[in-house]
């Protein structure tokens, strides 16, 4: 293995092309980290080194899985601070139609791929004194009809982050971030040109609008922070205290 040459402190951070991904992507590259992104699709050139995978194959392709894994470990030249498992996929479906890949789908990729992950570079990370950070969702703690695979394997990854925090404190911190809606390309599809929707759905907020990508980003960078070691097993709300409102079905005044 190759070792840092620059000494630079190193992210390997997943879901590198989505809207919150390239924005930790970018805020852990301007704080100075050697970044190493992993998604699934080909975004072109970057300042940083990008790995095209699909993490949800971490499970079950023992051939792709070694092969990413030593590339990893290629890049990181024998350092990684911070890990960020920041990939997810959403399905939304009421429960009649819900199939069995959809849950394996959504297990391996939220769930599962940020144990396999934390677990294999485990070593590296309690050199480090390093950290992991995953990005769940407003969904693990109040959610909506037709989300429950996704809500499910939000609120488990919250449930790990804690057990974990416990497993490998003093050595690995493990603190988790809740964010609520925020303004991705993935979420505008899903508006369509529907921007009156989009619109209420920051109203619904009590900050009346939804989040900035970057606003994600700098949460993880500051749990990331040693600066920040105290902090450990927590889930961190980047909401806009959307979940701490009470919604009645009617409202007086």
């Amino acid at each position: 293995m190759h070792e840092n040459a620059d000494n630079k402190p190193t992210a390997l951070i997943t879901g590198a092309f989505g809207g919150i991904g390239k924005s930790i992507c970018e805020a852990f590259f301007e704080a100075g980290y050697r970044v190493i992104g992993v998604d699934r699709k080909d975004a072109g050139e970057l300042p940083y080194e990008v790995l095209r995978f699909d993490i949800s194959r971490l499970g079950w392709d023992d051939a792709a899985r070694q092969s990413f894994y030593a590339r990893v470990e290629e890049l990181c030249q024998g350092r990684l601070d911070a890990l960020v498992n920041n990939a997810a996929i959403q399905i939304v479906k009421p429960i009649e139609g819900i199939t069995l890949s959809d849950w394996t789908e959504t297990l391996d990729t939220n769930l599962l791929a940020p144990f396999w992950l934390i677990q294999r570079f485990l070593p590296l990370l309690r050199v480090a004194k390093g950290c992991a950070v995953n990005i769940a969702s407003i969904h693990a703690i109040v959610t909506k009809s037709d989300f429950t695979v996704y809500a499910t394997s939000k609120g488990a990854l919250v449930s790990l982050t804690r057990a974990l925090a416990i497993e490998l404190a003093p050595d690995v911190r493990v603190n988790a971030i809740i964010p609520a809606a925020t303004d991705t390309p993935m979420l505008r599809a899903g508006f369509g040109d529907n921007l009156d929707g989009l619109q209420q759905l920051g109203e619904y907020h009590p900050l009346r609008r939804i989040a900035r990508p970057e606003e994600v980003a700098k949460v993880a960078l500051f749990l990331a922070d040693p600066q920040n070691s105290f902090m450990t097993g927590t889930a961190v709300n980047v909401d806009g205290g959307i979940g701490a409102c009470l919604h009645d079905p009617v409202v007086t005044r």
